[in-house]
């Protein structure tokens, strides 16, 4: 299903719209625009789309904030949701976020959920697994909950991204408490790693340590709502909302402290200096920043041959930014960044497909489509 208004509309923005620059933290020379993308709008109405999952015959779950998951099927969206959903915290940013299949899901069928959920009026985020029989999801598990519960509704993350078949990391953010970001005791501005059946690796880099929590893999985070393996080195890269400027990407370094609030490149909304410090000894420097924030959403690097000039760069969404961003790497220093779609929408979720093909999710409007490179001119 194609909507030629829409492409039409988005192509203009991609052709005559985008901007390339250089990084703040380069000095070569900006790399040649590419040539041009058109879109296929493939659903339009969506409600707060977090985020979506390629199942193997062909459908694609779509998972909406308000506590919805959708099915995309045969070039449409299906009115009925999803039943058996755990129970979801709908509550400011918080609410249904991440939805992905177990790397064994042919085999396993488990579907894993990152959520708010509550108990009374305070809650965090939680990671459950099911499976999908028909219309409804069936053999429920939480796998985890995090701590502190807390009333605000903020900063609740979340990402989930497999390690291999038998562990997957996820990030909750700070909950609007900034301190307990440098506190081992509590999983507030973390990235989490466990088994894939919610036990805790017996590597984990604060098993056995007192006082810490043995599930935390990273701290010294803010908010992270993007993650992705590297196609190359298999790291685990991040980008994490930082308050009025310095929103980050991070390479994640098991135990590592990534400085959050001692250490930022951003001020508070109010213009108070929340810290001096840009980085501090013992602590890991994103590998580069935004100043003023874009407000990041959604992440993915590209490895299909359908975008050639793309291979292997970082697509990263923004919300307030609404844009997206193509960011091209050189021995992990930002060589080259480019403004796709900007103005258009804020930009929640980023994927490549199955089928090599790039697919968003938007909000304000809840749109999704898939950006179609153009043939060359023979």
């Amino acid at each position: 299903m194609k909507f030629i208004y829409n492409s039409f509309i988005l192509s203009i923005f991609l052709l005559f719209g985008c901007s390339g620059n250089q990084s703040m933290q380069s000095q070569n020379s900006p790399i040649e625009a590419t040539h041009s993308i058109t879109t296929e709008v493939l659903a339009e109405g969506l409600e707060n789309p977090w985020s979506m999952a390629f199942l193997p015959d062909g459908r694609i779950l779509i998972a909406e904030r308000p506590g919805r998951l959708r099915i995309w099927q045969q070039g449409k969206l299906l009115d009925e949701s999803i039943s058996g959903l755990p129970q979801i915290w709908e509550n400011g940013q918080g609410g249904l976020l991440d939805v992905v299949l177990h790397p064994d899901f042919e085999n396993n069928g488990w579907i894993y959920l990152a959520y708010a959920t509550h108990e009374g009026d305070k809650g965090n985020t939680a990671i459950s697994r099911a499976r999908l029989q028909g219309n409804q999801l069936v053999d429920l598990e939480e796998l985890f909950r995090g701590s502190p519960l807390t009333d605000l509704s903020y900063h609740f993350g979340c990402r989930i991204v497999f390690e291999d078949k038998n562990t997957f990391y996820f990030p909750i953010g700070d909950r609007g408490e900034m301190n307990n970001a440098q506190k081992l005791d509590n999983n507030n501005g973390k990235v989490m790693r466990l088994r894939d059946d919610g036990s805790i690796p017996e590597d984990n880099p604060f098993m056995g340590v007192e006082g810490a929590r043995p599930e935390i893999w990273t701290y010294g985070h803010r908010n992270i709502q993007g993650m992705s393996k590297h196609p190359l080195t298999g790291e685990l890269w991040t980008h994490e909302h930082g308050p009025k400027g310095g929103d980050e990407v991070n390479i994640e370094q098991k135990g590592a402290n990534y400085g959050w609030p001692l250490a930022s490149f951003g001020i508070n909304y109010n213009n108070e200096i929340i810290t001096n410090d840009t980085s501090l000894s013992g602590m890991i420097d994103p590998i580069h920043y935004w100043v003023p924030s874009i407000a990041p959403c959604g992440m993915a690097f590209v490895t299909s041959d359908k975008y050639p000039n793309w291979k292997n760069n970082l697509l990263v969404g923004a919300l307030a930014g609404q844009q997206i961003q193509r960011l091209v790497f050189n021995n992990n220093k930002v060589v080259y960044t480019e403004k796709l779609l900007k103005g258009f929408a804020r930009f929640r979720d980023i994927r490549q497909g199955p089928d090599g093909y790039i697919y968003v999710l938007t909000e304000g409007p809840g749109l999704f489509f898939r950006l179609m490179p153009e043939k060359e001119d023979e």
